[in-house]
């Protein structure tokens, strides 16, 4: 179901090394995943090549973006089929991650997977702008990490509203990044953040990728995160 080999590989290249234990775990997650996207639509990447560059090098590249504290608080925002957050929690199961998303339906398969991987994991149905402006979220994460969610500067009014002064958002983007970056500069500094690293490479299967690294410098202002029709007419 997963081309383990060329995981490992890519893997590598990356500065990461699988084990065995956590191999397997892969493996069983490709399982998975195909087999519940047969009756649910999760991804249109189902080929063992595309599962393991897409999906699983692809998610833990996060890990070189940043050297995540033992026992950190993690968020995925939109997480999806679990990206990236379960291969991170396969790579680092000490962390203590939450992952987000408004679609109920995947957040159960993702929660059942998460179990038959022997992992722990929280996953929180609702919409990002709404758990932002509560307490029991609101600037209480080490670290929050998104993936192909929205452009960068709308992704900054979804996700860093969760970061504590001093955490890290990663915002894991293509080709576009610069431009992004471009783009978001008056957003991430409204939001309190600031860019400390930004690092870009290319998959094995030609993709290429940015981590856009933001440092929570300072509280971010009551107003934000705004409601989702405000930030889709007005982004910042």
């Amino acid at each position: 179901m997963v081309n383990t080999a060329l995981l490992k590989a890519d893997a590598e290249k990356l500065g990461i090394l699988i084990n065995d234990e956590q191999l397997q775990k892969f493996e069983l997650l490709s399982e998975l995943l195909v087999e519940q996207n047969k009756t649910m639509n999760l991804t249109a990447i189902t080929d063992p090549d595309g599962i393991a560059v897409k999906h699983f090098a692809d998610s833990i590249s996060v890990l070189t973006a940043y050297d995540i504290p033992k026992g950190a608080r993690v968020m995925d925002i939109g997480t999806g089929a679990g990206f990236p957050g379960i291969p991170l929690l396969i790579m680092r199961p000490d962390i203590d991650l939450v992952m987000v998303d408004s679609t109920a339906k995947k957040l159960k398969y993702v929660q059942s997977t998460v179990d038959s991987l022997g992992l722990i994991a929280t996953t929180l149905h609702t919409r990002a702008e709404e758990a932002g402006q509560s307490k029991d979220y609101r600037e209480k994460f080490d670290v929050v990490c998104s993936r192909a969610v929205a452009a960068l500067n709308v992704l900054c009014e979804y996700c860093l509203p969760f970061v504590k002064v001093g955490g890290m958002f990663i915002a894991m983007k293509g080709a576009k990044a610069q431009e992004e970056i471009g783009d978001a500069k008056a957003a991430i500094k409204l939001l309190g953040g600031k860019i400390v690293a930004e690092k870009s490479f290319t998959l094995s299967d030609g993709g290429e990728r940015t981590l856009v690294v933001i440092k929570k410098i300072s509280q971010i202002p009551p107003r934000y995160p705004r409601p989702s029709a405000q930030i889709a007419k007005k982004p910042l």
